[in-house]
């Protein structure tokens, strides 16, 4: 479970590298800065779901801070 949340983590860094590169590469908006964006939401999406998801089936615990 924890590879995944990193892998998915670090997808969402690359998407959004590959965002900021397009933009600074194209100098405006591009169709790849949105493909890289719309990537990195869908990640993020996914990401906050598997949390929900494995929070919900008690595979992590969420704790508070003390």
């Amino acid at each position: 479970m924890k590879i995944i949340i990193v892998l998915l983590i670090i997808g969402i860094l690359v998407a959004l590298g590959s965002a900021l590169f397009a933009l600074i590469k194209h100098k405006g908006s591009s169709e790849k800065t949105v493909k890289a964006l719309t990537l990195r939401v869908a990640l993020s999406l996914g990401l906050f779901l598997l949390l929900m998801l494995a929070a919900k089936l008690g595979y992590i615990r969420p704790h508070g801070v003390y």
